[in-house]
């Protein structure tokens, strides 16, 4: 993966980030689709994600969490938006409790991904997430999430190499 790029913007409340790799779309899109591909690169190393629920549709509910070193996990959700395969996908998803209930204190986040073809047969990512306050951007920023965004999509490489679907 070569990462383009990776800028905030606090008039927009974004975070994009910007990855090329030698696949097609349609091959760089099944690490979004498929949960046992998604849950090999989804959170950074050292924090490995499980989707116990994925229902990757318009409407559907995705549940995740992520295990840290010390055994501790977090859990999230995920809701599809929108999708338009294998070029947009859009998202929202936030924290979740132990009954996998939003936790609100924290809010969502919309997540956009477009997958653009190159001329030399790989894919541009562009993966956007839109926060709903600067306190927000700036709680999940000093957390860690461009810096875990980045070694996630690291792992995608290798991933696209080994499987396909």
């Amino acid at each position: 993966m070569t990462m383009v790029s990776s800028r905030t913007d606090a008039e927009t409340l974004s975070l994009t980030m910007v990855a090329e790799f030698p696949a097609s779309p349609e091959r760089v899109w099944q690490v979004w689709e498929d949960p046992r591909q998604l849950e090999r690169w989804w959170g950074p190393p050292g924090y490995p994600a499980t989707f116990p629920e994925h229902d990757f549709r318009p409407g559907g509910s995705s549940r995740y969490f992520m295990t840290g070193p010390d055994g501790e996990k977090n859990l999230c959700w995920w809701r599809t938006v929108e999708i338009d395969r294998p070029s947009r996908l859009v998202f929202q998803e936030g924290f979740a409790d132990e009954s996998w209930q939003p936790v609100t204190e924290m809010g969502a986040m919309t997540g956009e991904v477009l997958f653009e073809p190159l001329p030399d047969g790989g894919t541009r990512m562009t993966t956007t997430s839109r926060f709903e306050s600067v306190e927000q951007m700036q709680q999940m920023l000093e957390m860690g999430m461009e810096e875990g965004m980045r070694e996630a999509m690291g792992q995608i490489d290798a991933l696209l190499e080994e499987v396909s679907v």
